[in-house]
């Protein structure tokens, strides 16, 4: 009943409800979208073909993933978000090597309008590129009902717009919704998938295609593995801040401790989004060219796999990497313990400045690994247990990928939503689940 009232409270919030409203009619917007298909492709085929060309079905499911089933229909959102999950990726790389970006990227907000505007071209140009990559595969493959360049030219035009679209609506989640609105649209992608993989599993055990015990160990697995998200994404060091006692004037300032957290996974779910989006590159080019060279022929067989050992290794490398790197990004070790210092605390046992920001950076390392190796440790474990198995499990409901991506974006929304209800129970915001009248004082 508790829990009740407390989700009962978020809606007597003004800002919250409105908040949550707005991501909600953006996400059913995103959905509608992904049910409007690209005029000249053959969908029946499309699927046909899916399920029986291991490479192309391994690259087609996995991108799927992340459009929410828009590239097995081929529809405008079959894109989805990753154009500019890539380019993203791709100006936070060159921001640390090319100086000019570099010096933009320091410059505060003028700064980030610039380099989010030439994302925003970068990509575009990814979307055509990745559009006239799905548009010479559908024909090589057979899969169109008029080949020619009139197709190809609406066939891309129709999956930028949508690309471009979606970025748009992931723009208007972050500006005026809750949470990341990249995240959410590729969390939405991933949740809509879940009612018809569990409906599959249902099907293949009546119809005896699955061993009940099976669909039992597959129900255990994805009950732990959700619990292990949530507990190691709770997981924190809490290092110890003293301030020292100040007077100024006839007042005294100071004198409390208190600490800062820090998380196992500082990075969040973007190392996870990062790697797909990286791995999206070698699969597109093992498609496309798998025909003409041979080894192109071979990264097909083994990245359109789930369950090969390169794909498993490069993902679990990948994830690490950027684990690092997102890291690195966002926490300037320097600048806190500079803050610190400033503010007038410190470490106990650490000397304020350049000693606080080498712990800061000592702890961070330490952590990170743990951290790191737990996200890729918990990303290819399902393809592990399908080996184990030798079971075709739904690449959503079971994807170590989806799972991550999906706890920790619920997990940062809940926490938004919560930090809502704490501050306006400041203001009279009871347990019980009634507002405080204002005129009540």
């Amino acid at each position: 009943m508790i829990l009740f009232k407390n989700f009962k409270n978020i809606f007597f919030i003004q800002d919250l409800r409105k908040k949550i409203l707005f991501t909600l009619g953006i996400l059913i917007i995103y959905r509608l979208g992904n049910h409007i298909p690209v005029v000249g492709v053959n969908v029946e085929k499309l699927q046909q073909l899916m399920q029986q060309s291991k490479a192309l079905g391994g690259l087609f499911n996995y991108l799927d993933l992340f459009s929410g089933g828009g590239l097995r229909t081929c529809t405008i959102f079959a894109l989805g978000i990753m154009p500019y999950i890539t380019a993203s990726i791709m100006m936070q790389m060159l921001s640390m090597t090319i100086p000019t970006l570099e010096q933009l990227a320091k410059e505060g907000e003028y700064g980030r309008k610039i380099i989010n505007q030439y994302t925003r071209y970068l990509a575009l140009g990814i979307s055509i590129f990745q559009g006239m990559s799905l548009a010479f595969m559908t024909e090589r493959f057979d899969l169109v009902l008029y080949p020619g360049w009139a197709f190809r030219f609406l066939f891309v035009l129709s999956l930028t717009v949508g690309a471009m679209f979606v970025m748009w609506l992931g723009e208007q989640i972050s500006l005026f919704g809750l949470g990341n609105g990249s995240s959410l649209i590729i969390f939405a992608g991933i949740v809509s998938r879940f009612p018809f993989d569990i409906v599959r599993i249902i099907e293949q055990v009546r119809q005896g295609l699955m061993d009940p015990f099976i669909a039992l160990i597959l129900l255990a697995a994805f009950i732990i593995i959700t619990g292990c998200i949530v507990f190691l994404e709770k997981g924190e060091r809490k290092i110890p801040v003293q301030y020292a006692r100040r007077v100024v004037g006839q007042r005294v300032y100071g004198g409390q401790s208190t600490y800062i957290p820090f998380k196992i996974n500082t990075a969040g779910v973007m190392p996870v989004i990062f790697a797909g989006a990286v791995l999206n590159i070698p699969l597109f080019l093992a498609t496309a060219f798998s025909e003409k060279y041979a080894f192109f022929t071979w990264l097909a067989q083994h990245m359109g796999n789930p369950t090969s050992i390169l794909w498993n290794t490069t993902e679990f490398v990948l994830i690490i990497f950027f684990s690092f790197f997102y890291t690195a990004l966002v926490f300037n070790p320097e600048e806190l313990a500079e803050n610190i210092k400033k503010s007038g605390g410190f470490i106990p046992g650490i000397r304020p400045g350049r000693k606080t920001a080498e712990f800061f950076n000592y702890i961070l390392t330490r952590i990170g690994l743990i951290g790191a190796i737990y996200l890729g440790i918990l990303a290819i474990f399902p393809n592990i247990l399908q080996i184990i198995l030798q079971t075709d499990m739904p690449r959503g409901l079971f994807s170590g990928t989806g799972l991550l991506i999906v706890v920790g974006v619920a997990l940062e929304l809940s926490s938004q939503i919560e930090s809502y209800l704490i501050e306006h129970r400041y203001e009279g915001f009871l347990s019980s689940g009634r507002m405080r009248s204002r005129w009540a004082r």
